[in-house]
């Protein structure tokens, strides 16, 4: 017996070690998902051997492979992974046995049929030790448990428990293959032989404890999101929006120092003050005013970028001129198809402000940019333009 479960645990470390010659995984943290999220289903069958507590010092082979000793069955676990590397399972096995010993509860046989059910916590090592990696084909997966056996030829019942490994063999992101090898400890009456029939037996040492060990071998299914997204880098959330706020105190400076220089204009110009206004409120309305836009949106994000967009209303209104408002989104963030349709959507949002303002649609016109990389820091691409045409 323990000459088998050396060479199982060898078999077990062996494996192990010849996995970590993938490629090293960069660790990162994950976001923990809903409870409804990544449980999974096995089934597979399953090979059983049974060693009796009577049986130590009756000379019996030891070798799992004996037909006296090994039966066939089935085994069904439902699962949750609680983070990539914890979990928990419920696991039914069964249904047939077989006992090395002569002493029965009826009709020779006692352990023709039970099943078992147990509780096991999963500690997944690939991710612990390694990094989670989505794409892993080998999951080393130790597991700890305890729970219940039934005896059904003898009708009695015996706690449990249990250690195993799972390896799991990705198939694709929602099926693995596994192979589990797991070593259950039961109370000695689980054979239906008591402890008093077992006190008579010649040359007997009292251990204690039947042990059951089986192997395994099936299909996992993981249901729902299967996988665990990584956590947002707020260094780098918080320095982008950062960018953003520097891009609108930016935008807005020059918008004071454009009304401050023109009142500076009309202050100096007192012997034609209706000229001067005229030709101030033309080169207001015929420079290019921008409005901002957060990443990734299409509402405008602060509504002062308007007061100057609003002078290029007042003079096409007057003058009967046509407004075009250009879209852009930076090339450094989205795809092409995607950046193009945001840019649009810029163009059409300034657009419809315009209209708020008395401006008519039909002197409005929309174009779509897509994606730039025309000015630095990169937020400032994310823009709408508006000048006459």
């Amino acid at each position: 017996m323990k000459k088998l479960m050396f060479v199982l645990a060898f078999v077990g470390l062996s494996s192990f070690a010849l996995a970590q010659d993938n490629v090293p995984v960069k660790k990162y943290s994950v976001a923990t998902n809903s409870f409804w999220s990544n449980w999974f289903v096995t089934a597979g069958g399953t090979y059983n051997v049974f060693y009796s507590n009577e049986q130590h010092g009756q000379g019996f082979d030891n070798s799992p492979l004996k037909d006296f000793r090994r039966s066939w069955g089935f085994g069904i676990g439902v699962g949750k992974m609680f983070t990539p590397g914890l979990g928990l399972r419920t696991k039914f096995n069964g249904i047939t046995g077989k006992t090395v010993q002569s002493e029965i509860c009826s009709q020779n046989k006692a352990m023709k049929y039970y099943w078992s059910l147990n509780e096991q916590v999963l500690f997944n090592l690939s991710n612990l030790l390694c990094g989670y990696n989505e794409t892993r084909v080998w999951n080393f997966i130790p597991y700890l448990g305890g729970g219940v056996l039934r005896n059904m030829s003898c009708n009695n019942y015996a706690i449990d428990l249990n250690a195993g490994i799972m390896n799991t063999w990705r198939l694709g992101k929602h099926v693995d293959l596994f192979l589990d090898v797991t070593a259950l400890m039961a109370e000695a009456k689980l054979d239906g032989v008591t402890a008093g029939a077992a006190a008579t037996t010649k040359n007997h040492t009292y251990k204690g404890y039947d042990v059951i060990v089986s192997a395994e071998a099936g299909l996992k299914f993981n249901l729902g999101k299967a996988t665990w997204a990584k956590v947002p880098d707020v260094d780098a959330l918080m320095a982008m929006n950062k960018e953003q706020m520097d891009a609108l105190n930016a935008s807005l400076r020059d918008a004071q120092n454009e009304n401050a220089r023109l009142k500076n204009l009309l202050a100096n110009q007192k012997p034609a003050p209706a000229t001067v206004k005229e030709v101030v409120k033309k080169e207001l309305a015929t420079t290019a005013q921008s409005v901002f836009f957060n990443i990734g949106k299409s509402r405008i994000a602060s509504r002062k970028d308007l007061v100057n967009v609003q002078e290029v209303a007042k003079y096409a209104k007057a003058n009967g001129n046509k407004v075009v408002v250009t879209g852009y989104a930076d090339s450094k963030t989205g795809s092409k198809a995607f950046n193009q349709t945001l840019s649009q959507k810029r163009a059409e949002a300034v657009a419809n402000e315009l209209v708020k303002m008395g401006v008519s649609r039909d002197n409005i016109v929309i174009k779509a940019a897509g994606g730039v990389n025309d000015l630095s820091p990169i937020s400032y691409n994310r823009r709408a333009t508006v000048e006459l045409q």
